[in-house]
């Protein structure tokens, strides 16, 4: 896919955010993905965005990524796939081209690992990126890579392919420098983790849409809240946030690594095989999968 033509197609729907399912071995389980997948393609998104944060690319080999790319390919349909890539320069580099090569439309450009880098390091990475690979990418505002809008701003210039930008930073003024600072030349996708508690404040700082997490195991909830955001009906926003949302954040606040945890959590009680999350991560008690439990009775 074009990146220009990715870019619109992102610029207003939801965006999933699947999980990636682990068998007995701890390698990963094509088929388990596949048939969530499969469940998920008779809900309406934007687009898959596979082996992102919550499909636990930390926790991939270069290889998992490629090899989760081309499963999502052969079952995703017309929705693009967007695959997580990361990791130091040469190596988001290679996985960038990898992805192209299994089929992916787009990569979202996760932060580099562990070191602090200065802005000119940041920006040459992100550059080195976009150079190695004909599809678009989306680079991702958090931890130790974010970007200042004059930063991005140079880049959108040197870089046809760089159509997105996701900010995982909460920070709303930035995020207001660079929707007006780069207008329509990027496509802007909330990225706080169960960024529906975020979702309101970001659209009016210009960032319409998001990567849903919990569409992954609430799929109508999650659509019904970004419908709801995208007529400006805060009423029913805010029912929702009341009613799943913040209860469900309680349930994530409780550790740290949650945010993926209670995720991969709701998608097994839907009835996938998702095997459990990998160290450095926890699962989630037998308590705590009861909370769970009891949340998404009578939800879909």
């Amino acid at each position: 896919m074009a990146p220009d033509a990715l870019r619109e197609i992102i610029r207003h729907g939801l965006l999933s955010f699947p999980v990636t399912p682990f068998d007995g071995d701890d390698s990963f389980a094509p088929k388990p993905f596949a048939a969530h997948l499969e469940w998920l393609s008779g809900f309406p998104v934007a687009g898959l965005i596979v082996a992102g944060g919550t499909g636990e690319l930390f926790s991939l080999t270069p290889s998992e990524v490629v090899e989760v790319v081309r499963t999502a390919r052969s079952v995703s349909g017309t929705a693009p796939v967007i695959a997580g890539c990361g990791y130091g320069t040469k190596i988001a580099c290679d996985m960038a081209r990898e992805i192209e090569a299994a089929g992916g439309d787009g990569i979202l450009l996760l932060p580099h690992y562990l070191t602090e880098a200065p802005q000119d390091g940041v920006a040459n990475r992100i550059r080195a990126v976009c150079k190695a690979t004909n599809m678009g990418v989306i680079v991702y505002n958090r931890g130790q890579a974010r970007v200042s809008a004059e930063t991005l701003a140079q880049l959108a210039d040197e870089c046809p392919n760089l159509i997105g930008f996701k900010d995982g930073t909460g920070d709303i003024d930035m995020v207001r420098r660079v929707t007006v600072m780069l207008g329509d030349r990027l496509s802007y996708i909330g990225g706080m983790p169960t960024h529906e508690l975020f979702a309101q404040a970001y659209k009016g700082a210009g960032m319409p849409t998001y990567s849903s997490a919990v569409f992954n195991f609430v799929p109508e909830t999650a659509l019904a809240f970004h419908g709801a955001l995208m007529k400006g009906d805060d009423a029913t926003c805010e029912r929702l946030l009341r009613e799943f949302y913040y209860p469900f954040a309680a349930i994530r606040d409780r550790k740290t690594g949650y945010a993926v945890s209670a995720i991969k959590a709701g998608v097994a009680l839907r009835g996938f095989a998702t095997g459990p999350v990998r160290a450095p991560l926890t699962d989630l008690t037998g308590e705590e999968v009861e909370m769970m439990r009891a949340l998404i009775a009578g939800r879909s």
